[in-house]
């Protein structure tokens, strides 16, 4: 077997992994530091693929970026690192095969072009991407497979961290259920907030959605995605899927669409 090495660059963390005909076989998640140089990220990749129980032996390299500043030391690193095994970097000119129906195609993030091509080629259209990460993301995928649109909301750790700095008497807490959605002490009130407020969000958010493309709820896939997905996919009453390595699945269908070394 010869692995696929996809990286999801976003922008806290980057999320890598290595995959095998849709199969992960091993995967990573580092922060998203634009601090770490070419040389830096190469001597992180190389141990984090010599601690792999899977064979190294890369097949090709295959990513997408929200951060352009580490972007640029990836691919300094590919080039000095990699330089001999076949890469597609997704950006302009790079096919997807997705009809990007917006206003201006080139504002919209690879990730979630790249996460609509997955989710089209696994579950097929019409469908709407939740992706849980630094922003929550809701896009829409329709029965031909084009990106039709989206709605970009607060990430979970970001409003969080906000609560934290800008309430007085507040503080970040871990995100644990609460005993009950009425809490009775301020982490468990800020833990109900944030918990059973995104979830309400998303089913909201998404019930409009559906009602906006003229479908019922069993007419569309809903699928959740993200790190930060398992802290309330199951609170949420609209998803049909949880893939927690879609943007990955994705990186592997455009990298075969492509065909670098071809």
């Amino acid at each position: 077997m010869r692995p696929l090495l996809c990286a999801d660059i976003g922008n806290s963390h980057t999320t890598i992994g290595l995959l095998d005909d849709g199969d992960l076989v091993d995967h990573w998640r580092v922060a998203s530091d634009e601090r770490r140089t070419a040389d830096e990220w190469g001597v992180l990749l190389k141990g984090l693929l010599n601690d792999s129980p899977v064979d190294a032996d890369l097949r090709g390299v295959s990513v997408c970026a929200t951060v352009p500043a580490v972007l640029h030391e990836w691919r300094d690193m590919l080039r000095m690192y990699h330089g001999d095994v076949p890469q597609v970097i997704v950006e302009p000119g790079v096919r997807t095969g997705v009809p990007v129906l917006m206003d201006n195609p080139r504002e919209v993030g690879t990730d979630r072009i790249i996460n609509a091509l997955a989710a089209s080629q696994l579950f097929g259209g019409p469908a709407i991407i939740v992706d849980f990460g630094t922003a929550t993301t809701f896009d829409v995928v329709s029965v031909r497979g084009e990106y039709v649109g989206g709605a970009i909301a607060p990430g979970i750790d970001i409003s969080l961290e906000a609560l934290g700095r800008r309430g007085a008497q507040l503080r970040k807490v871990e995100l644990l259920r609460p005993r009950s959605v009425i809490a009775k002490n301020t982490v468990e009130a800020l833990q109900s907030g944030v918990l059973y407020g995104f979830a309400s969000l998303v089913d909201g958010i998404v019930d409009r959605m559906t009602e906006e493309l003229g479908l019922r709820n069993d007419d569309l896939t809903v699928i959740a995605t993200g790190g930060l997905a398992p802290l309330v996919v199951e609170e949420c009453a609209v998803f049909t899927e949880h893939q927690p390595w879609l943007t990955l699945q994705g990186l592997e269908i455009v990298f075969g669409r492509n065909r670098p070394d071809a």
